[in-house]
């Protein structure tokens, strides 16, 4: 991979890149499904649909990551990060951590207090990263068949 400004940039995702958000989506949450028992929600998504309403990030060309957000208004205003997913070839290039730095940056151009997530508790990796960059842990659900971690950022004006 080079470092282009291509390859750098993060821009919304359109529809020729909806088969490489799925390709990428798989490829990084493949290998928990023997672990937590089930295909890991962010492999089940609409992709299509997920980035015809804009709610698709990607960086890469080829695309190497992606965040999927949603705006939450009520009842309780913030930017909810349905999915972090970066290529397992990308992994060690920083490319998780400009994508957790964007959903950041456009959840205070959005004018929001915080960012929210949610993990299965049996991605032990991604509890770390999300430490590490100030979540803090506000719950543990059963929610179906995962077993999620409930995160939050709040985030400075």
């Amino acid at each position: 991979m080079t470092d282009s400004s291509e390859d750098l940039e993060i821009r919304p995702a359109v529809a020729a890149d909806a088969a490489a958000v799925k390709a990428v989506t798989d490829a990084a949450y493949h290998h928990y499904i023997e672990r937590i028992g089930v295909v890991p929600q962010p492999m089940r998504a609409d992709h299509a649909a997920d980035v015809g309403q804009g709610r698709v990030f990607v960086t890469g060309r080829p695309v190497t990551g992606l965040v999927v957000i949603r705006v939450i208004r009520a009842p309780e205003a913030h930017l909810f990060l349905d999915s972090v997913a970066v290529h397992p070839d990308a992994h060690g290039q920083g490319v998780g951590r400009r994508l957790l730095t964007f959903v950041e940056t456009r959840a205070r151009a959005l004018d929001l207090p915080e960012v929210r997530l949610h993990s299965n508790a049996m991605m032990w990796e991604n509890q770390r990263i999300y430490q590490k960059y100030g979540y803090e842990l506000v719950e543990r659900r059963t929610e179906g068949p995962y077993d999620r971690l409930h995160y939050r950022k709040r985030l400075a004006p």
